[in-house]
């Protein structure tokens, strides 16, 4: 996978995010599809029922270049901690 992403060419990266349980009951994730039109698929999770521990996402991002930049500044707006696919490899991904 290119580490630089085409603006209109459709593409997929993946992702693993913390969220903290301040955000738990913000929709984080249905944002990334409904502004920023990506297809979400959430290939493992781990959050607590009664909410009192951070959330951990791994992610499949699918979309366009475009769409996965704007995603990705919106979850570092948030101040969410992200790692990228390069990062997930050492990790067993």
């Amino acid at each position: 996978m290119a580490t630089t992403i085409d603006d209109s060419r459709h593409t997929q990266t993946r992702i693993r995010i913390r969220i903290p349980k301040e955000y738990h009951r913000e929709p984080i994730i249905s944002n990334l599809i409904t502004h920023h039109e990506l297809t979400v698929n959430i290939t493992a999770a781990l959050l607590s029922a009664n909410a009192i521990d951070d959330g951990w996402f791994d992610l499949e991002l699918k979309g366009t270049g475009e769409q996965i930049r704007g995603a990705l500044l919106y979850l570092n707006d948030l101040d969410l901690e992200v790692w990228h696919d390069s990062d997930a490899q050492d990790e067993g991904w």
